[in-house]
């Protein structure tokens, strides 16, 4: 049996807060769009407000513009603003079984909709949503079995972050803080550490990823989060102008030269990779000499306190995509330790990038799992 939405909940819209009562610190917390998946708010209004517009905990939310997303809100209660929904099940209706259903219905409306600049969830396309109702038992026998696939996703990502994490403080405690260098370590421009830095291509590619082997250029996702994702690629068109010199290689350093003012500047070590992959122009390849270890340079780079020394080195405007070229990457100062003591340090991340391994490909059976029970149940 299915139901349309507005059947099945109460579909309640925020109310328009003036924005000229919002504040940093005083009154009511507020729930803009930016809030939902993060599930709280940095920002307050002192605007008086109706009680039926606060949101508690769990509470089913809907961001109705950008990336249309379903979320669970946090701890603290809040106010419902504009542009976002709560949806209100009704008994016959399990709310976890409603929280699974709704990203694919979502997405499906997301896909369709025409925008210019910024894509817009409609109540009416809200309303024209049908969900397959089960029995109240069956639904929430389905949302308890993806409770569990998701509860072990969750642990294991955080397995993975504590490993990061583990990382970062291991450096400190061997290194010191690699932007002020307490331990006073001989300081170096980063030319000096390397024998060449490789430029990427850039080539009109498709917009999906390869099927099989046929050659790709990578996305700068690829490198932009710390970790090589070889998947996150765009197949070529013709495979003719595939450059081998610009082929991914095991060993290789990968360096985003240009990103948004957060990410630019991250590094990806490729510990292993599929062939057929080039880098895009965006990446440079850093090719260091037998002073430095490209697994000790990888976690120098990406390290939370050397951040803003890569920062500093980039040019573009806060609000526009950052860019780091050749030559003020050659000019960055990086503190450099002996060669046998990077050796030590990059023994350990070794050691645990092999635990990380292990748990990530727990992960991915798991996701894969997920997927599949969702396509199950909701297709």
């Amino acid at each position: 049996m299915e139901k349309f939405l507005p059947e099945i909940c109460t579909i309640q819209y925020g109310f328009p807060f003036d924005s000229s009562k919002f504040s940093t610190s005083e009154g009511m917390p507020l729930i803009r769009i930016r809030d939902v998946v993060r599930g709280y708010s940095e920002t307050f209004t002192t605007e008086e407000y109706k009680e039926e517009y606060i949101v508690n905990k769990d509470d089913l939310l809907i961001g109705m513009d950008g990336e249309f997303n379903i979320a669970k809100w946090g701890k603290t209660p809040a106010l419902l603003n504009q542009r976002v929904c709560r949806l209100l099940p009704m008994p016959e209706v399990d709310k976890n079984y409603l929280f699974y259903f709704m990203p694919s219905a979502l997405k499906r409306i997301e896909e369709k909709t025409p925008f210019v600049t910024v894509k817009h969830l409609s109540a009416k396309e809200l309303n024209k949503v049908k969900v397959p109702l089960p029995p109240l038992e069956e639904q929430r026998r389905i949302a308890a079995l993806l409770d569990k696939v998701s509860d072990l996703i969750t642990k294991r990502r955080a397995q993975l972050d504590k490993l990061d994490l583990l990382v970062k403080a291991r450096f400190v405690e061997m290194f010191g803080d690699p932007g002020s260098n307490p331990m006073r370590w001989d300081t170096v421009e980063l030319s000096h550490c390397l024998s060449g830095i490789d430029n990427g291509k850039s080539l009109v590619c498709d917009t999906k990823p390869r099927q099989g082997n046929w050659p790709a250029i990578l996305k700068l996702s690829a490198a932009t989060y710390g970790y090589y994702q070889p998947e996150e690629n765009k197949a070529m068109l013709n495979e003719n102008e595939f450059v081998n010199s610009a082929e991914v290689q095991v060993g290789d350093l990968l360096f985003t030269r240009k990103n948004t003012p957060e990410l630019v500047g991250m590094c990806a070590y490729v510990y292993e990779t599929p062939g057929k992959l080039m880098m895009p122009d965006l990446i440079f390849r850093l090719n260091t000499n037998e002073t430095c270890n490209r697994i000790f340079l990888w976690k120098l780079i990406n390290h939370d306190l050397f951040r803003e020394n890569i920062k500093a080195i980039s040019s573009g405007s806060a609000k526009s995509m950052s860019n780091i070229s050749k030559e003020r990457l050659c000019e960055l100062k990086i503190i450099l330790p002996p060669i046998e003591l990077q050796q030590q340090f990059v023994d350990f991340v070794r050691q645990t990038d092999q635990s990380k391994l292990t748990i990530q490909q727990s992960l991915d059976k798991l996701e894969t799992l997920k997927k599949a029970l969702m396509q199950q149940y909701f297709g």
